[in-house]
């Protein structure tokens, strides 16, 4: 059985150190089921530690559009921390060093990166194709890594409550992997959270975001990520040749935006955009427009013996300042300080799996928290308000009216509530 993808040069190279069980079977330390930010940077900095692991993706690739293409400071620390940022950003991006809106016909920064201590003093907006490519090419560098691609997982082997293993399906047929430890890292409809019964705190589906693609000409305006608008609900991504743009509506009204035609929707977007009227001609259909559901949740428990959810999979975020890439690194990169050294010593425990759960709570909570308040803030505008006239958040207000409280915004969307650092940084 061939157990490597040969999609997009995506396997690894060398022999691999996983103890083959007979075919269709293997064992691996440490398997990681997605090849997400989250997935792919434990993969990477397990394998550097000399510890055997495998990655397991469903897809075939990584060409998904409209994902959490943002790569924060604290992000590009890592990197600079593995010694990996030079290399990163050779690759095409453009650099966002403050975030800006649109208040009173008024452009302002909200925030501010530029009094960050660290290198790299701004985000990063890189197609996150080219991103996990990055981290599987260096991953693969070494023998101990192994990345299965069109691998879905499909049930969970157990023994009494341990989770021991996993049952997965490939393009070649079933496989069983045996291993120490499962982590989740398949996002928010994560179906290892879900074969594991942990239970999932909701806070409702507040609101959705209709993406699309409008060209980028030489005239528009100067800004790397930002806008709002006079209902702060159009935010624009500057990806070079063209413009990534994501309309906010509230929850359940797709479906009603969608009865009302193509050229309604049009001039729904021609309102609140600063680009000419006519651009948006360029969304020919609603084939062009791609809805995202906006959610947060997380799990009451990341884990369960054997077995540990990090990332989306633990905790979805509103795409708000695009934390939610941020904080799956930042999981990623806790996860291998704490566990590297338990499980290069086979002695992994229950206490080792609560540990990152407790490092790792008070970021997701802190920022959902503050997520929770933007959207109480919001509701509190629009009540009895017609959205067209409904006024700007109260800390977008804030930031206005005391522009020092940029630099705030900044080390809140640029490093979180809790960055995380690399203690192991073995070179290959």
């Amino acid at each position: 059985m061939n157990l490597e993808s040969d999609g997009r040069d995506h396997r690894p190279e060398g022999d691999h150190e996983s103890r083959a069980r007979g075919p269709g079977e293997i064992t691996t330390t440490c398997a990681i089921v997605g090849a997400g930010p989250a997935g792919l940077m434990l993969g990477l900095m397990l394998a550097r530690a000399g510890i055997d692991v495998t990655v397991i993706e469903k897809h075939g690739d990584f060409l998904r559009d409209f994902r959490g293409d943002t790569i924060h400071p604290s992000t590009l620390q890592v990197m600079e921390e593995l010694g990996l940022a030079d290399e990163l950003l050779k690759l095409p991006h453009t650099e966002a060093r403050t975030l800006n809106a649109e208040v009173g016909g008024k452009n302002i920064t909200i925030a501010d990166f530029s009094w960050l201590p660290a290198k790299n003093r701004f985000i990063a907006f890189m197609p996150q194709w080219d991103f996990l490519d990055f981290l599987a090419r260096e991953a693969k560098r070494h023998p101990n890594f192994r990345l299965l691609m069109r691998t879905e997982v499909t049930d969970l082997i157990t023994q009494g409550d341990r989770v021991t293993g996993l049952r997965a399906m490939t393009a070649d047929g079933p496989l069983t992997i045996h291993t120490t430890l499962i982590v989740g890292a398949d996002g928010r409809n994560s179906v290892v959270r879900d074969l594991a019964g942990l239970e999932v705190e909701s806070f409702g589906n507040p609101s959705e975001v209709l993406w699309m693609k409008l060209s980028h000409a030489p005239e528009d305006p100067e800004q790397t990520m930002g806008h709002a608008g006079p209902r702060q609900g159009f935010v624009m991504i500057d990806r070079g040749d063209y413009w990534q743009c994501g309309f906010v509506v509230r929850k359940s009204t797709y479906a009603e935006i969608k009865d009302g035609g193509i050229d309604a929707f049009r001039e729904m977007v021609a309102a609140v955009s600063p680009l000419p009227r006519e651009r948006v001609q360029e969304i020919r259909s609603f084939d062009d427009v791609h809805l995202l559901a906006v959610r947060i949740d997380r799990l009451k428990r990341w884990w369960r013996p054997g077995l540990l959810c990090i990332g989306d999979a633990a905790h979805a975020m509103s795409p708000i300042g695009g934390v939610g890439v941020n904080l799956a690194i930042q999981d990623a990169v806790a996860t291998a300080n704490i566990l590297t050294g338990p499980l290069k010593e086979g002695r992994l425990s229950n206490a080792h799996l609560a540990a990152v759960e407790t490092r790792r709570s008070f970021p997701t909570r802190a920022t959902q928290k503050l997520q929770l308040m933007m959207r109480r803030d919001r509701k509190k505008r629009d009540a009895g308000v017609p959205q067209e006239r409904s006024g700007p958040p109260g800390f977008v207000l804030g930031i206005a009216k005391w522009p020092i409280l940029a630099h705030l915004a900044g080390r809140l969307i640029g490093f979180g509530f809790r960055p995380e650092h690399v203690r192991y940084r073995t070179r290959p």
